[in-house]
């Protein structure tokens, strides 16, 4: 049984103030750092409801999107999915704005890091702890401390100019940026210019029409989700060798889906439907699953950094922004929320199938899904310096011809949006 946690949206005379148990001044152990590439087990009664609702609604909803089929090089086999936007296979000049809301969750947990017995086990103690992406991290520096702030002036909701092996791909959001490479071969003759060539260079770089992206951008007011005691605990980020003056909460996954999933009905005053698309950000919050998981137990699966699902054909997603610098492998500002809208865009359902691969980025065993996001999770894009001073990293992404196979419709017959991959997934995995 899901452990209920209570949440509250927050007012601005209700803020929560953070304690922080004095364990944490005391503790000397130290942690490995942790893995932070899991991906989210879904929660079935959401799955459930979402398999009836594509059922009953063939695949669409009111959230903009078209279905193709592709018959894939890598098995022969057809496959039929659900894409964000309108179709760059039959609409090349289309542009789609999709309704964003962005929520900023204070995450309180009530227990702390206390220490490691002999035995190596993790010994907490009472303690209350608030995780609040609107305000100051020490692990930052002023002015751009602010996580929340920094999301919002990110590549992810703000445009920049976007060069994919020296095309030209427009100034605009880093995911848009994504589809407009992925889906090259198919929308760069429709340029502006009507001659069916377009311009830049030859190749229509430079005045592609075809968009999604995410617009208007709206900021709700953030909630408060209350994790028992049981089901989250505040760490030090030094006791895993990270950020000397951060902390890192460990929450249980199922308890975070639950929340969310209660939330949305509720939001529903603040404009957020199953036309829109809601993104939780949370900061410094990760997800673990598993018996005992926020005491990280051998048998613990740790961490999820983010997900996006559906309930119905309402799709939403939160993700973390971190700077504890507790993981294995660096995981910088938005480059979580880069991975996440990204296969939120592409299979926003989560339920486009595809030939199965693996063993590789996050994946150690088989997928068969278009989540574009986990075949190169780890690995980043060239970084991109805003106007605001900061340079944010985003994630490399893998491109639809990968995952379905060759011949790349993609920028420069690549696989992904800065080479990496060369050539598709290759053999069906096993």
């Amino acid at each position: 049984m899901v452990r209920k946690s209570t949440i509250v949206f927050l007012c601005a005379a209700a803020a929560l103030f953070a304690s922080t148990h004095a364990a944490f001044a005391q503790q000397q152990a130290k942690l490995q750092k942790l893995n932070p590439f899991l991906t989210a087990t879904p929660d079935p009664i959401a799955a459930a409801a979402t398999r009836a609702a594509l059922d009953k609604n063939k695949g669409n909803g009111n959230l903009a999107t078209f279905n193709y089929t592709v018959t894939s090089s890598r098995d022969g086999n057809s496959y039929t999915g659900t894409i964000v936007g309108g179709s760059p296979f039959t609409d090349p000049k289309s542009q789609t704005s999709i309704s964003t809301k962005l929520i900023p969750v204070i995450v309180v947990t009530n227990s702390v890091f206390a220490g490691v017995d002999s035995s190596g086990n993790i010994i907490t103690a009472p303690g209350v702890t608030q995780f609040d992406p609107t305000v100051a991290d020490p692990c930052l520096s002023a002015p751009n401390n602010v996580p929340f702030t920094l999301i919002q002036q990110s590549p992810i909701i703000q445009t920049a100019d976007f060069n994919v092996g020296g095309a030209d791909i427009g100034t605009t959001q880093y995911v848009d940026a994504f589809q407009r490479s992925e889906f090259f071969q198919l929308i760069a003759k429709h340029g502006d210019n009507g001659d069916g060539e377009g311009e830049g260079g030859g190749d229509g770089s430079n005045h592609i029409r075809y968009h999604v992206i995410l617009d208007p951008v709206d900021t709700l007011q953030a909630i408060v989700i209350n994790i028992p005691a049981a089901s989250g605990v505040a760490y030090p980020s030094s006791a895993f060798g990270g950020c000397p003056v951060g902390t890192e909460a460990i929450i249980d996954l199922t308890v975070l889906q639950s929340d969310l999933t209660s939330v949305l009905p509720a939001l529903s005053s603040r404009g957020v439907n199953p036309s829109t698309f809601p993104i939780f950000s949370l900061h410094n919050v990760v997800e673990c699953e598993g018996p005992s998981c926020s005491t990280l137990a051998t048998n613990t699966s740790c961490c999820v950094l983010g997900f996006h699902s559906a309930v119905g054909l309402q799709t939403y997603s939160p993700s973390d922004f971190d700077t504890s610098a507790i993981f294995v492998s660096p995981v910088p500002d938005v480059s979580i929320m880069s991975h996440e809208v990204a296969e939120w865009m592409n299979d926003p359902f989560g339920q486009n199938p595809v030939p199965a691969w693996g063993h590789i980025g996050q994946q150690p065993g088989c997928q068969g899904n278009l989540e574009v996001g986990d075949p190169l999770s780890g690995t980043l894009a060239p970084p991109i310096a805003m106007p605001n001073g900061f340079t944010y990293h985003m994630q490399e992404l893998a491109f639809f011809s990968w995952f379905y196979g060759a011949p790349s419709i993609g920028i420069h017959g690549w696989f992904s949006n800065n080479d990496t991959f060369t050539q598709d997934a290759g053999p069906v995995c096993k």
